[in-house]
């Protein structure tokens, strides 16, 4: 009798060590999802991280007025980051006005405390500093000195957002490194992996036999892979 072999569903830990942002865009865009690499704006602040992990999403509206008298303009900040799960992302979709700085030392330290993998945001970060001695991934689209109070608040969570143009739901899965940000929709996620592990496989391959001196043109024949 003929055992079949069932291969373990790699994990995020995996994922981190394995995969690369340019991996799996290529992969989604084989697929047709040709719309999920953040555009060259989204930025990691430390070059050095890697940021896999589920997305939990925030809807921003930008305001022009501060806050009244008793108001906590904070309020689901506060409830998105207390709530955060080990190896989520808070995602937050601030709009392209750049007035918007919703993350900063103070909830990275509180998220890194809660498993959080990282942050990921259209609008800007503060507290550089703080945040890189914590070591802790956040993406951006921009560095300023701005509080979000007065500028912008939270009016949803766990919603469908587009985060620099591209629609994230929250339990999607959402790669960052150096070359930038991917996010796999939860519906196809098993089927990426499984298609960027064997694409990784022929990528090695025509790596090695590119550096033994074997031409392009016929390592690509070979393997289809540039």
């Amino acid at each position: 009798m003929t055992e079949t072999r069932i291969e373990a569903y790699p994990s995020l830990c995996d994922l981190r060590e394995r995969f690369f942002s340019a991996l799996l865009s290529d992969v989604l865009d084989d697929l047709g999802y040709v719309n999920q690499a953040m555009p060259h704006t989204i930025r990691p602040l430390d070059e050095a991280s890697v940021m896999v992990g589920r997305a939990r999403t925030a809807l921003y509206l930008e305001v022009y007025e501060r806050p009244q008298p008793g108001e906590n303009p904070y309020e689901l900040e506060i409830t998105l980051v207390d709530s955060l799960e080990p190896d989520e992302i808070p995602v937050f979709a601030c709009g392209l006005s750049g007035r918007i700085a919703p993350w900063g030392g103070l909830l990275s330290t509180a998220a890194k405390f809660r498993g959080s993998a990282g942050a990921l945001m259209d609008g800007c970060v503060r507290d550089t500093r703080e945040i890189r001695a914590l070591a802790y991934p956040v993406f951006h689209g921009g560095i300023a000195p701005v509080d979000s109070k007065g500028r912008g608040k939270i009016v949803a969570l766990d919603v469908g957002i587009e985060c620099a143009g591209v629609k994230v739901s929250s339990g999607d899965l959402v790669f960052g490194d150096v070359d930038g940000v991917v996010v796999v929709p939860k519906a196809v996620e098993a089927d990426v992996i499984r298609r960027a592990s064997d694409r990784l496989k022929g990528e090695r391959n025509t790596m090695a036999e590119l550096a033994a001196g074997e031409t392009l043109a016929n390592v690509f024949a070979k393997f289809g892979i540039l």
